[in-house]
């Protein structure tokens, strides 16, 4: 809303001017100053709104945390997905970028007629294999092709990365990414035209000490029938939706890490005390004799907590033991702790 000027304010003015003391140049300049004006490029337009943008990042920040969980429990080791930056540019300069050679995964968007890249950095993709093959890939190997046989090691890998974005597009009635197929060479992908505006999402995976670069590169034309039909409701919605999802697939994740996760187990047949004497004078058949009676219950420890109870046996030649009970805390008395009673 403009501000209206009163006549004292009006007569400063023309005196001003007329004085020499204030030039028209300094009033447009003042303008110019309070009006903010923005440059815009006629010839890059920006196909996206910023409310688009923001949901395209809520999205694919679920797909990142879901992604990442998937690959601590398929790698065994510290592993973060960061969503870095959400860009607009033409398809020739997103090309101009890959690396070469590059890992380069073509899929198709299904329900469109546009297809998408996912560019994985040599580097992690070269990691991947190595750690899913029993590598610590500690030492950094120089950026070449992926080799057939290092494909099919990833296949499994990026069927299920599509798999999450998918997943993580539900918010909103869903999206399907199929992979279609694997290039190493930027000149082979042509998924829209030169000066078509593509959607490019930046993400850091960190694997351990080290990290690397993975891009996802959307036509614009393929998605815009999906974010027209967004409104402020709708991605609200999505918004919370997607917290949901985060808190459930969190949840489900930990889960699963947890119960392919191994404890040890010890037991303990009973125990015995000797002097050093008796103990230099022990042969080759010699019997000591132990707290515990044969029948008596013995103590299953998990990760050095007394759990369970058990009745030691055979099975099928093997020594075993068979779980008939569980301890609670308060059943456990510390034998090296002494316990007075007052009179």
């Amino acid at each position: 809303m403009s501000q209206s000027l009163t006549q004292k304010e009006i007569d400063r003015l023309l005196n001003d001017m007329s004085s020499g003391a204030l030039s028209i140049d300094q009033i447009l300049e003042g303008a110019k100053r309070k009006s903010e004006v923005m440059n815009y490029d006629f010839r890059r337009p920006n196909r996206i709104s910023k409310n688009q943008i923001r949901f395209l990042q809520n999205i694919h920040e679920t797909f990142s945390e879901v992604f990442g969980y998937y690959l601590v429990s398929k790698l065994q080791t510290i592993v973060s997905v960061d969503l870095t930056a959400v860009d607009q540019l033409f398809y020739s300069e997103f090309i101009l970028s890959v690396n070469s050679p590059g890992c380069l995964y073509i899929f198709d968007i299904d329900g469109t007629e546009g297809s998408g890249i996912l560019e994985v950095s040599p580097n992690l993709a070269l990691n991947l294999v190595e750690r899913m093959l029993g590598g610590n890939a500690e030492t950094q190997q120089k950026p070449r092709s992926i080799t057939p046989i290092e494909q099919a090691v990833l296949r499994n890998l990026i069927e299920h990365l599509f798999s999450d974005i998918s997943n993580a597009w539900d918010v909103v009635g869903g999206m399907k990414f199929k992979l279609n197929r694997m290039e190493s060479e930027a000149d082979f992908v042509q998924i829209a035209p030169s000066s078509e505006i593509v959607i490019v999402l930046s993400f850091d995976v960190h694997i351990g000490q080290n990290s690397y670069s993975m891009t996802l590169c959307y036509p614009t034309f393929s998605l815009e029938d999906k974010l027209n039909k967004l409104n402020v409701q709708t991605m609200a919605s999505s918004s919370i939706g997607s917290n949901k999802a985060k808190s459930a697939n969190a949840a489900d994740n930990i889960k699963k890490q947890m119960e392919k996760t191994f404890l040890p187990v010890s037991v303990e047949l009973g125990q015995s005390t000797i002097t050093v004497s008796d103990l230099l004078k022990l042969e080759v058949g010699d019997l000591l004799m132990s707290t515990r009676r044969i029948n008596e219950d013995i103590e299953i420890s998990i990760s050095g907590q007394k759990k369970l109870t058990g009745k030691i046996g055979n099975v099928e030649g093997k020594k075993a033991v068979k779980v008939t009970g569980k301890i609670k805390n308060e059943d456990i008395i510390d034998p090296n702790v002494y316990y007075y009673e007052e009179s």
